[in-house]
């Protein structure tokens, strides 16, 4: 849980400054705990916690690149967070074709870094990709708490509210 949230902050550093945080090197409690769920057999001490290979290292650095870019469409409510860990759009009303365009290329782009992300930190950490939606789960509620507001949030019972 931790690691998620600090990746989050990372990837959303003008959410973090406004609530008055700072950025912080990633811890890994979070990840060991869900370890401990996923592989209860493994004592604590023998959990080899990755959660900073080249691979993540790419994926956090692009995703915080990004996000200047995807800002406006969370405020103007035509992106959202689902419950998945990843980006949806909403509403592309008044948007002009090239904003389409650029939207629709932009959370592509998201969910294909995430995704690739997510997968990273189960292949650091040997774990098999059937704990994949965990990994997502734990994700959604971090981008989700992190949002920008004005920007949709999807609910665990798949009700749609704005920021």
């Amino acid at each position: 849980q931790r690691a998620a949230e600090e990746i989050v902050e990372e990837a959303r550093p003008e959410q973090q400054e406004k609530e008055g945080g700072s950025l912080k090197p990633i811890r890994h409690r979070w990840l060991a705990t869900m370890l401990r769920i996923l592989r209860p057999g493994i004592a604590f001490a023998q959990v080899d916690i990755n959660i900073s290979t080249p691979a993540i290292r790419n994926l956090r650095a692009s995703l915080t690149s990004r996000f200047g870019s995807l800002k406006g469409f969370y405020s103007r409510g035509s992106l959202g967070e689902n419950k998945r860990g990843y980006v949806e759009i909403r509403d592309e009303s008044g948007l002009g074709l090239k904003e389409k365009g650029d939207l629709r290329r932009l959370a592509g782009a998201e969910n294909a870094d995430r995704k690739a992300l997510y997968l990273e930190i189960l292949r650091a950490n040997n774990l098999d990709t059937q704990f994949l939606s965990e990994v997502e789960k734990i994700f959604a509620n971090n981008w989700k708490s992190k949002a920008v507001p004005g920007s949709w949030i999807q609910s665990d019972d798949d009700k749609w509210r704005r920021k």
